[in-house]
């Protein structure tokens, strides 16, 4: 499956390695979960060839402009593909930020803090990030709770771009 070259991060359970176009197909279902579009918002992709071309001018391109973006995190037993967790500069509030979505079926199993205290540690290790940050929608408890446990604290309400909604910027 995952080619080693592109694997960044190893944990006890998981593997995050880059992302390709390959998993479009991946990335389609992921984003039209409804939990995704409750929770992070609505992409607008409907096909596998939208699917593609986003992680070929988002996700591929971040690797290629700063060095870093989302990952796919694959359980090493079975190397099934469950989410995506990584690190993206948002321009609108000049911060890097740590973010992370599983399928459903693969939550309440500590998926997510494993692999974001992985991604924190890289960011600040390798990568020598000084600040990494994190948004959330403020109804998702289950998300704060992952960045509290990251040491994350609430610092306020943020907006990404004039027309979207207020989330909670955490630091």
């Amino acid at each position: 499956m995952a080619d080693t070259a592109l694997k960044v991060l190893e944990t006890a359970r998981l593997i995050l390695r880059r992302l390709t176009p390959e998993d479009a197909e991946f990335m389609l279902g992921l984003l039209n979960q409804p939990s995704f579009i409750a929770n992070i918002g609505d992409r607008g992709v409907r096909t596998v060839e939208q699917a593609r071309q986003l992680l070929i001018q988002g996700h591929i391109a971040s690797y290629e402009r700063h060095g870093y973006g989302h990952y796919l995190i694959e359980l090493k037993d079975g190397r099934i593909p469950i989410g995506t967790c990584g690190l993206i500069h948002r321009e609108a509030i000049g911060e890097v930020d740590v973010g992370y979505a599983l399928l459903p079926a693969w939550w309440s199993k500590g998926y997510a803090f494993e692999a974001a205290s992985a991604v924190m540690e890289y960011g600040r290790g390798p990568l020598g990030l000084k600040r990494i940050v994190a948004v959330v929608s403020p109804g998702n408890t289950a998300s704060i709770r992952v960045l509290e446990k990251l040491g994350l604290r609430y610092a306020g309400p943020v907006r990404l771009a004039p027309e979207t909604e207020t989330i909670s910027l955490f630091a």
